[in-house]
């Protein structure tokens, strides 16, 4: 595949993720999935941005994105936006958020162990399914 087209589809996914925490952050107000989903969606979609503009490489991304949210959430513990005199700011409010959440840190975990190991599963499943097709051409092969 090529590299422009890798960042073709990380941007496309970027903005199907980026869309769906808008339609959460409008429409949805419960106890689970804006609070625990979103902030999972959202260091799926920060990971999905970076591979835009970093296709390839990068084997610790995960990690990095996951330090990256965990930085923003201690800002919020030290409540880095009032500090910034920015808190009049939605945008830097939205951005860094208010207020710090020990489970949010559990959440940017699970996002990134997704984004992590969902490539490594269609792998081993892409691997397997290789192997399986070129065991049966190969029995194919060898009939009569």
């Amino acid at each position: 595949m090529t590299t422009a087209r890798r960042r073709l589809i990380y941007l496309g996914a970027f903005v199907v993720v980026l869309l769906v925490e808008v339609c959460i952050a409008l429409w949805v107000n419960d106890a689970f999935i804006r609070p625990y989903l979103g902030d999972v969606l959202a260091v799926i979609a920060v990971y999905f941005l970076v591979r835009v503009f970093l296709p390839t490489g990068v084997e610790w991304l995960p990690l990095y994105v996951f330090l990256f949210a965990v930085c923003v959430e201690i800002s919020q513990y030290f409540h880095l936006v009032n500090i910034l005199g920015m808190e009049d700011n939605r945008v830097v409010r939205i951005l860094l958020g208010g207020v710090f959440d020990v489970t949010d840190v559990l959440c940017y975990g699970i996002g990134c162990l997704i984004v992590w190991g969902v490539p490594i599963l269609f792998r081993r499943r892409l691997d397997m399914t290789q192997r399986h097709g070129a065991a049966d051409d190969l029995s194919r092969t060898q009939r009569p």
